[in-house]
């Protein structure tokens, strides 16, 4: 699965995007989150508040309760601010 990141979750992260080979418990965009947070510092850093992370699945908006089975490409974006 490919893994996309933008903004500051970038930033903090160290890489733009990668691809993963998720392990099977991992069935929703709160369980992968949780297991990317469990990667290292950088992805502890840049998920310490999970629940503000935006996701897509295959470039649609979705919550943190959807399912990612069959997904070919997951974003996540820090909040967004306008002005």
């Amino acid at each position: 699965m490919k893994l996309v990141y933008f903004a500051w979750v970038r930033e903090r992260i160290g890489r733009a995007e990668e691809e993963i080979d998720l392990p099977a418990q991992v069935q929703t965009v709160s369980d992968l989150l949780s297991y990317l947070q469990s990667r290292g510092e950088g992805y502890a850093s840049a998920l310490v508040r999970p629940e503000v992370i935006r996701v897509a699945i295959d470039r649609e908006h979705a919550r943190h309760e959807a399912r990612i089975s069959g997904a070919s490409e997951i974003a996540l974006f820090p909040p967004m601010t306008g002005g």
